[in-house]
C-alpha cells in the first residue's frame, strides 16, 4: 500500500454520470478508493446502512428459529462465572425468573441490533473525525466521516451471510455463541470457558473485522490529505485500544 498522499479526485466530468449507490455497494468489494472518492461528493449511507440492518434481523430471525434465545442465554450465562454463581445460588423461583428476564433482555438486543450499530458507527465517526482533524489537520466534515464507517462495514454482511447458513447447517446449540457465531477468527482454537480474556482477544482478530478497517483506513486516507499508512496506523490503533479496554472491563465481571 502507498504511503504517498492521495491526490485530490475531481468531480465526474461534465455529461458522466456519477456512481450510483448500487455501483458503489459493490465496488466497495472490488473497488474501495473509488467509493470512498465518490463519497467526497455525496456521503449518502442511508442505504448500504439498510442493507446491514437487514442482514442483521435476518440473522436474528435465525438464531430465534435454530437456537432459541432461552439457549443463547443459557450460552451466556455459562460463560460468566460470576454470573452462573449467582444463578446456582438463586431459588428454582428467581432462576426461572432471572432467565426469563435474560432471555428478554438478549432478543431485544439482538433485534434492536442495528439501532445499537448506529449508534457505535456515530461515536466511531465523531473519534475518527477528531482525530483526523484536529490531530493531523484535515478537513473532513462529519457526514463524511460517518459514510465511511457505514461502508467500510458493508464486508461484514458476508460474515452474517455465512452465520446464517451455518445456523441452518445445523450448528450445536450447546456451543453457539451469538457474539462470534462462525470460525472467522483464531478464537476457535481457544477454550472460552477457561481462557476468556484469551478467547476475546483471539476473536478481535476476525477476517471480516480486519477487512473492515483496511477499508476504513482507505476511506479516511481518500477523504484526506493524510497518507495511507498513517491513516492505517490511526484506524488499526484506535481499534486495538478499544479492542483491550473492554476486553480489560470485562475481565473485572468475570
Amino acid at each position: 500500500m502507498s504511503a504517498s498522499a492521495p491526490q485530490p479526485v475531481p468531480a465526474p466530468a461534465m455529461g458522466e454520470n456519477p456512481p450510483s449507490i448500487a455501483s458503489r455497494i459493490l465496488n466497495i468489494f472490488f473497488a474501495p478508493t473509488k467509493v470512498f472518492a465518490d463519497i467526497n461528493r455525496k456521503p449518502a449511507w442511508i442505504v448500504p446502512f439498510l442493507i446491514i440492518a437487514l442482514f442483521s434481523v435476518v440473522f436474528s430471525v435465525a438464531v430465534d428459529m435454530q437456537i432459541g434465545f432461552e439457549k443463547v442465554s443459557e450460552n451466556q450465562i455459562k460463560l460468566n462465572p460470576k454470573a452462573a454463581e449467582r444463578m446456582e445460588r438463586a431459588s428454582p423461583e428467581q432462576r426461572a425468573q432471572q432467565m426469563a428476564v435474560s432471555v428478554i433482555v438478549t432478543k431485544v438486543i439482538s433485534y434492536g441490533f442495528p439501532v445499537l450499530m448506529l449508534a457505535m458507527y456515530a461515536i466511531i465517526a465523531a473519534v475518527m473525525l477528531g482525530t483526523f482533524n484536529f490531530g493531523m489537520g484535515a478537513q473532513i466534515r462529519y457526514g463524511v466521516a460517518f459514510a465511511v464507517i457505514v461502508y467500510s462495514a458493508l464486508p461484514g454482511i458476508l460474515k452474517t451471510v455465512l452465520a446464517t447458513v451455518s445456523l441452518f447447517a445445523g450448528v450445536d446449540p450447546d456451543g453457539f455463541i451469538i457474539q462470534n457465531p462462525v470460525a472467522t477468527n483464531p478464537a476457535v482454537l481457544v477454550d472460552i470457558t477457561t481462557h476468556p480474556i484469551l478467547y476475546s482477544l483471539a476473536a478481535s482478530f476476525d477476517i471480516f473485522q480486519i477487512w473492515t478497517l483496511v477499508l476504513a483506513g482507505i476511506g479516511f486516507s481518500c477523504v484526506s490529505k493524510v497518507k495511507r499508512g498513517t491513516a492505517m496506523a490511526t484506524v488499526f490503533g484506535w481499534y486495538f485500544a478499544f479492542t483491550l479496554g473492554s476486553v480489560g472491563i470485562s475481565a473485572l465481571f468475570m
